[in-house]
């Protein structure tokens, strides 16, 4: 027994010193564990470091934080504030934190980071919520362990690729600058820096230009539920995005204003009527080739390249139009610009209609021959070496290309060539208005569509025949040459042998046994009587008044001139005619009044500068005007009284070159002139009728129809109702005859009429 008790004894302490030494063995494998974990915990502690330091690339300070800066479009608006359009790279604009609702602001935090006022940069409850849901029990429902401040600062810093560990360096980076930022900026800024730094779809950047974009209203404008959807978005740009997936996008959107009423931004009963609500988009997608004025903004960067190039920032860079989000203030008027795109778009729709019946088929294969070899692929493939036959048959390749009709953009099976003969058809049209007491250019339209047609008819270095529109500077001219406008002129055909027997002629027969007074020959636009005033006035005299007028284009020395055979640019006509309207002084056009930081600070003023120079006497000024008055009352430009029903104050001229290839009106206000030009871009497609082609039908219904909507404005009542001043006496008795007799029986004719001599009314 006593041994029994011994070997249970022996037994226990065999027992107990195997548990010992298993004890010893567990406590080394505890240890080991520990100093393993202790070790990864250090080298986790030095990977962190050489993060911070920038081993693995750049991690901004705090001082580079406090300048954050990154690509923002450069704005362009007009003289009433109206966004006009962008020149960017990403589509970028920023917006004020004081423009932001709380509402967006809410929808915000509720949706992407609910702790966002509770955390200081890096939310370890989230992180660790990520790491045991969605690591250990793979739930769904774990949601991103990103704050909105880590996400801003992968917004800012994008993530860059390593050779090894990228994932875990761009992590812990986005960490270091969240924490860096919370330092610098206040919640608030924060907020304001991500709303403004965050991709939308469709290429949109910060909240701005997506609400702008995709409900055309100011960020301040967002209701709860269009900031829902813009939200929304931002957990996917592509698969939320409302235009492309509207169902998608409005679930989503039900999404963020649950999220709303959890965190208690909304009650139920408003989360419930907001979630029954339509989604409704006002889309507006204005890109360089749309949008108000995109002729007008193509023509204007390139003079703001060459602005930023010449203008450097604080560190010494220049400018960059793109990135520097520039604001550009212009001159233009959206509410006369929106009305001159519509006059044009609505007339020349019927315009083209008629002028299809009219159109030689073979001028325009003619033009197409002349135009292949400036084609960019013909270029490409010339470049290569291919013969002309080679490029000639890829160029009649079919395949399914973008074209413009007035029923909208189509796409169509044609090839290169058949695009050329397809838009080469089409009529284009330029219209520029401006103030004449100023020079500022308030509305211009440089083609039918900038997208298909980026050819500006409006620029200085874009001319054609501008016809009898030139004839008011002959007038003028001879005026300042001391002829009198009651000085009657026989309007008999002239040959001039200097001219190689050219013998100018009039559209009228029955004019050439008549004399015309000034105004006579200028309501009528007698072709005979502008030859011989220019004569009366000295070729010579009349470029130099030209010039004064600011006509800079080639005018050859020759009789021809009174008819308007030299080409011109718009802007040269407007500016010209301003002179009429501003007692005889000319003004260089103005087109950009200001050009500022995203900020609001100054960096160039235009147009304070922008003297009168003298062209013409006051005097003489005030009779042309008169006289072009008279055009519109009962001469070539009497359809704006007759058939459109203008009853504004208006001078004007119109003008039709060789073949009807060119159509022009020239229309005057006390505080507005308007010319428009109408005609095919290859002068050799032209109208075949006179009556169609002239520039009383193809341009001056264009000038009309901007006159009677603005005339519908309220707000334009101080200049559509602006009146001319009357002539002094003096002058009146300088005009006081009629404006043509005949040669043949003017004697006969005076004693037959009551009242004297009639006046003789000219058709269109």
């Amino acid at each position: 027994m006593n041994e029994s008790f011994f070997e249970l004894l022996e037994r226990c302490k065999a027992i107990l010193n195997r548990l010992f030494q298993q004890s010893l063995r567990h406590q080394r494998i505890i240890r080991s564990i520990l100093f393993f974990f202790a070790g990864l915990c250090i080298l986790a502690l030095l990977f962190v470091a050489m993060v911070w330091v920038g081993v693995f690339g750049h991690v901004p300070g705090r001082d580079e934080l406090r300048d954050i800066r990154h690509q923002v479009a450069t704005e362009v608006y007009s003289a009433d504030s109206v966004l006009l359009g962008r020149y960017y790279l990403q589509e970028r604009s920023t917006v004020p934190g004081s423009a932001i609702p709380k509402r967006l602001k809410n929808a915000l935090i509720a949706t992407e980071d609910a702790r966002f006022y509770k955390h200081s940069g890096i939310d370890t409850r989230s992180m660790f919520r990520v790491l045991i849901k969605g690591i250990f029990f793979q739930s769904e429902s774990a949601g991103g362990g990103s704050t909105l401040t880590q996400q801003l600062a992968k917004n800012l810093y994008p993530r860059q690729p390593h050779v090894m560990f990228s994932l875990a360096v761009n992590k812990i980076q986005e960490m270091i600058i969240a924490r860096r930022l919370e330092s610098v900026y206040s919640k608030d800024d924060i907020i304001v820096l991500y709303l403004n730094t965050i991709p939308f779809g469709d290429n949109v950047y910060g909240i701005k230009t997506a609400a702008e974009r995709f409900y055309s209203t100011p960020v301040n404008k967002l209701t709860t539920d269009q900031a829902a959807v813009l939200v929304g978005m931002l957990k996917a740009t592509h698969t939320y995005n409302p235009r492309l997936f509207p169902e998608r996008a409005k679930l989503r959107r039900d999404v963020v204003l649950a999220q709303m009423e959890k965190y208690e931004y909304l009650t139920k009963a408003e989360a419930d009527s907001l979630q029954a609500l339509p989604l409704k988009l006002r889309y507006q997608k204005i890109t360089h080739n749309s949008g108000l004025a995109p002729y007008f903004r193509a023509y204007l960067k390139a003079e703001l390249l060459a602005w930023c190039q010449d203008h450097k920032k604080p560190d010494g860079t220049p400018y960059n139009l793109y990135t520097d989000g520039l604001k550009i203030y212009t001159t233009i008027d959206s509410r006369l610009q929106g009305y001159a795109e519509a006059a044009m778009q609505s007339h020349m729709k019927v315009l083209q209609t008629r002028f299809a019946s009219q159109v030689d088929k073979r001028s325009i294969k003619n033009a197409a021959a002349s135009k292949l070899k400036s084609l960019p692929q013909y270029l490409a493939e010339s470049a290569e070496g291919r013969s002309e036959k080679e490029i000639m048959a890829d160029l009649k390749k079919s395949g399914m290309r973008k074209v413009f009709t007035w029923q909208g953009e189509r796409e169509m099976k044609m090839s290169a060539y058949d695009s050329l003969l397809h838009h080469l058809q089409f009529l284009q049209a330029g219209l520029l208005a401006t103030d004449p007491r100023t020079g500022a250019v308030k509305a211009w339209v440089g083609g039918i569509d900038h997208e298909f047609f980026q050819y500006d008819h409006v620029r200085e270095s874009t001319r054609r025949q501008v016809g009898s529109t030139f004839k008011p500077v002959v007038y003028a001219a001879a005026i300042e040459q001391g002829v009198s406008p009651c000085d009657y002129i026989s309007a008999r055909r002239t040959e001039y042998t200097n001219m190689e027997g050219w013998t100018p002629e009039n559209s009228n027969t029955e004019t050439y046994d008549q004399k015309y007074s000034m105004e006579g020959g200028l309501a009528g636009s007698v072709n005979t009587v502008s030859v011989k005033l220019l004569e009366k006035a000295g070729i010579p005299n009349a470029i130099a008044i030209a010039r004064r007028m600011g006509i800079h284009s080639d005018l050859p020395a020759v009789p021809s001139i009174a008819l308007g055979t030299p080409s011109i640019s718009m802007m040269e006509m407007v500016g010209a005619y301003s002179v009429f309207a501003n007692g005889g002084n000319y003004r260089k056009p103005v087109y950009i009044t200001a050009i500022t930081t995203n900020q609001g600070k100054r960096l160039d003023s235009f147009g304070k500068n922008n003297k009168s120079e003298r062209a013409l006497s006051k005097e003489t000024a005030d009779i042309m005007l008169h006289m072009l008055k008279r055009v519109v009352n009962e001469g070539t430009g009497s359809g704006l009284r007759s058939k459109y029903g203008l009853n504004n104050d208006v001078a004007g001229k119109t003008g039709t070159t060789q073949s009807n290839a060119d159509g022009w009106f020239i229309g005057i206000t006390p505080k507005l002139v308007i010319g428009c030009w109408v005609g095919a871009d290859d002068p050799a497609i032209h109208f075949r009728s006179t009556s169609m082609g002239q520039g009383s039908a193809t341009a001056l219904p264009i000038v009309a129809g901007m006159l009677q909507r603005m005339n519908k404005d309220p707000e334009l009542r101080a200049i559509t109702g602006a009146h001319f001043p009357a002539l002094s006496p003096e002058l009146a008795g300088k005009l006081d005859c009629s404006m043509s007799r005949s040669d043949r029986n003017f004697f006969q004719r005076l004693f037959k009429t009551k009242k004297g001599v009639k006046h003789t009314r000219f058709k269109k």
